[in-house]
């Protein structure tokens, strides 16, 4: 009877064990996010707008990428996690992202 006791005991240990260890993982998951706000000019058209968040989210890494209005400067909220991708890849993929007038032209660029 000792035994049995003993083995359910150690049995419950264990699945608590693992239920903190899993939940500490989860946590730590979404800790690894970051939120930046990129600026941009030379956006033409709401199209463009919508090319770059879609660039930017083809990213591994970024989990969104909204665009503000669009103006002389736009605004991108860029959410993404720095173990995967840097803010410099962010901007690089913004730059290199063809406008929907002239797709070979690199109009865009990341105001610093």
């Amino acid at each position: 009877m000792k035994f049995i006791k003993s083995l359910v005991l150690a049995f419950i240990i264990l699945i608590v064990t693992t239920s903190i260890v899993s939940a500490q993982e989860k946590t730590q998951n979404t800790d690894n996010t970051k939120t930046i706000t990129v600026k941009v000019k030379g956006i033409n058209c709401s199209m463009d707008l919508k090319m770059i968040s879609a660039n930017v989210e083809k990213l591994k890494g970024v989990s969104s990428c909204k665009s503000g209005k669009m103006g002389t400067t736009s605004s991108f909220v860029v959410t993404f996690n720095p173990l995967l991708v840097t803010e410099k890849e962010i901007n690089k993929a913004i730059e290199n992202t063809g406008s929907c007038e002239n797709p070979e032209e690199k109009s865009y660029k990341v105001k610093q």
